[in-house]
């Protein structure tokens, strides 16, 4: 019986020796010219392209506790509007209104990042707005979320989770200093692909997309697609520079045109937000519009630049101030003001009851004025 065993272990040592002669022989015969290392290997890693390569996985791994993702709910009603649902033949066969739905759900998915150890989020508008429940997911946790306030006109919202967790925020970064060139990562949640980074350029900065605030944001070609909306725009310093807000796109995916909102402006707008819900923002009582050639040359203005005043509200700051029809802002305290989006974007910037000095073109010289900001109704 030893014997036997001893033929037997022997026998499998032989097969087993066999396969991996085997399988030696197929790895030194086919596929056996990939496994060298390729020429440039050694070469490339002193190159600064795996510097910035090694700066990519180390933004990665700093935002990956501080980028989230945002999934809504909200129910909405539904309305029955087909001129059959009340036919006696429509209702034997699916029947009628009172055997259909009442009621459906509508899901969105978006991103976040979180700004506070104790939990406050950075979001846009447009993701959480109106919905009934909002749950934010950090590296796989889920957290039921609070509205803290919302602003439309510059689509920025501030949420707030709770939990014992200590919560990992970003850096700010300075939007002013951004150029045009600099190199820009999106990380956010397209068509719910969680932390899904993405890599370009800032195509542009100061652009002009929604003038109705005098908002301005910076455009990239960072590939954003639908979920990554209030997902942050970072620079090579590990800082974010902006707000994934927006693409231009005839398809509905990426074409290469995104925007972001400057985190200089999301800083201002969270300030308020966490402090009064809200947004305030300031007024002096004029409809302003944009300075056309021909009444620039009639007003006798060199440049077409500044905003026309097209009314003045009765007893608004302005109006005290003498502000009249026609008068052409070019100044306020001492910015010059090359359109109409500028004059908002700075009076709605500036403190409620700060008196600011405003400069107009009237009879063909300038006036100055003093006005007294009022909180826009």
């Amino acid at each position: 019986m030893p014997s036997n065993r001893v033929k037997i272990f022997l026998m499998l040592m032989l097969i087993a020796a066999g396969i991996s002669v085997s399988a030696a022989n197929r790895e030194s015969g086919f596929l056996s010219e990939t496994g060298r290392n390729s020429p440039l290997k050694k070469e490339n890693q002193s190159s600064p392209v795996y510097e910035l390569q090694k700066t990519f996985h180390e933004i990665y791994e700093q935002y990956q506790n501080s980028v989230v993702s945002i999934s809504t709910e909200k129910t909405v009603k539904i309305r029955y509007n087909h001129p059959f649902i009340d036919d006696p033949f429509f209702k034997e066969f699916f029947g009628g209104k009172d055997k259909m739905p009442e009621t459906q759900k509508h899901r969105g998915l978006g991103t976040g990042f979180i700004i506070s150890r104790d939990g406050y989020i950075c979001t846009n508008h447009h993701v959480v707005a109106n919905m009934d429940s909002v749950t934010v997911t950090v590296n796989g946790k889920h957290y039921k979320a609070v509205l803290i306030g919302s602003d439309q006109l510059t689509d920025i919202a501030l949420l707030k989770i709770a939990g014992t967790d200590k919560f990992t925020p970003v850096y700010f970064g300075n939007s002013d200093a951004v150029k045009i060139g600099d190199m820009a990562i999106a990380i956010g949640n397209p068509f719910g692909l969680d932390k899904t980074i993405t890599s370009g350029i800032i195509s542009a900065v100061g652009r002009r997309v929604i003038n109705d605030i005098g908002t301005s944001y910076i455009q990239t070609d960072a590939s954003i697609n639908p979920g990554n909306s209030g997902g942050p725009l970072i620079n090579l310093d590990g800082e974010v520079i902006g707000v994934n807000r927006m693409i231009y796109s005839s398809t509905g995916g990426s074409l290469g045109i995104g925007f972001a909102i400057p985190i200089n402006t999301t800083r201002d707008i969270l300030m308020q937000l966490h402090q009064y819900g809200k947004v305030k923002r300031g007024y002096i009582g004029v409809m302003i519009s944009p300075l056309a050639d021909q009444l620039a040359k009639e007003l006798g203005l060199q440049k077409a630049e500044g905003a026309v005043i097209g009314s003045v509200e009765k007893n608004g700051p302005a109006d005290q101030a003498g502000l009249k029809i026609r008068d052409v802002i070019t100044r306020v305290e001492g910015k010059p003001i090359a359109g109409y989006a500028d004059l908002i974007g700075i009076v709605s910037r500036i403190a409620i009851g700060k008196t600011i000095t405003v400069t107009v073109w009237r009879d063909k010289k300038y006036v100055e004025a003093t006005v007294t900001v009022r909180e826009r109704p």
